[in-house]
């Protein structure tokens, strides 16, 4: 099962050219030094926003706190397996995520 997560997460990272994934027994992306998507053990992936979007796309997605290893994310949001399925539109909110990073201050 996490096999198959992470060809979907590598399909994901790989329809936005503007980062790569990074990562070996956790896959994750980063910029600016700052990580903002990850793959946990359980499979599920998270996606990083500022606390204004993370509210809102919770609400929209049906969806909760990130979680990997036990502990919440700060900033991150739970991907609903019913958003695995396009693809092309989940990039669209890695790309989102992947520009507030960028806005922050660099580590």
């Amino acid at each position: 099962m996490w096999k198959e997560k992470l060809k979907i997460y590598d399909a994901l990272v790989a329809k936005c050219p503007r980062f790569e994934r990074k990562g070996k027994t956790m896959p994750y992306t980063s910029a600016n030094g700052y990580m903002f998507s990850a793959l946990n053990k359980a499979g599920e992936i998270g996606i990083r926003f500022d606390n204004e979007r993370q509210e809102q796309l919770m609400n929209e997605w049906g969806s909760t706190l990130y979680k990997s290893y036990g502990a919440v994310m700060k900033g991150y949001v739970l991907v609903p397996e019913s958003m695995l399925a396009d693809l092309d539109a989940l990039a669209a909110y890695l790309d989102e995520s992947y520009d507030y990073v960028m806005t922050l201050e660099p580590k």
